[in-house]
């Protein structure tokens, strides 16, 4: 078993993330992640679905969530090149005498401080996951107060699309690869 990483595009409709986690929960399998946004296109959400799950299970979820009518578009992701970013946000005790000590370590992670309360400061990293993991490690000893992690977001990379619809094209133009056409 190891992380498998799915983008899904799908209408941007009430119960649409209902229906997608449903499936999941009727196949066991357990989202490690689930990040969903709107496109350029308003009427069009993008899904991030991390899971723990075989390459046979994970094709066997793809297959299921075309079946699911509100899905434009599947695509496993897990062995594509891509661009994947998580954001975190770090509440860390920060003392007036260690303050610039944390705000250093912050700084050689290219994170940056967003909040400076009277005994903490709140960090945030947008990178890798072991990137993100990395900085919580060397933030523990200092001690952390409360952590978000967003999950992770993953777009293919070079010019060709990651997603299979026409780019600025109303709802009744996107290229449906699952035989759906609106």
């Amino acid at each position: 078993m190891r992380q498998q990483t799915l983008v899904a595009i799908v209408e941007n409709k009430p119960g649409v993330l209902n229906r997608v986690a449903s499936l999941f929960r009727r196949r066991n399998f357990n989202i490690d992640s689930l990040n969903v946004g709107r496109t350029d296109d308003p009427n069009v959400s993008r899904m991030t679905i991390v899971v723990d799950s075989g390459e046979e299970e994970a094709r066997l979820v793809e297959a299921n969530l075309y079946k699911l009518v509100n899905v434009i578009d599947v695509q496993d992701v897990t062995e594509e090149p891509v661009v994947l970013r998580e954001l975190a946000l770090i509440k860390v005790d920060a003392p007036p005498q260690r303050r610039a000590e944390i705000v250093s370590l912050a700084n050689i992670f290219r994170a940056s401080v967003v909040d400076v309360a009277e005994e903490c400061v709140i960090i945030q990293l947008a990178g890798t996951p072991t990137k993100i993991d990395s900085l919580i490690e060397m933030l523990r000893p200092s001690g952390i107060i409360e952590l978000l992690r967003t999950g992770r977001v993953a777009m293919t990379r070079g010019k060709a699309e990651g997603i299979r619809r026409t780019p600025n094209t109303g709802p009744d133009k996107i290229s449906h690869t699952n035989g759906y056409s609106g």
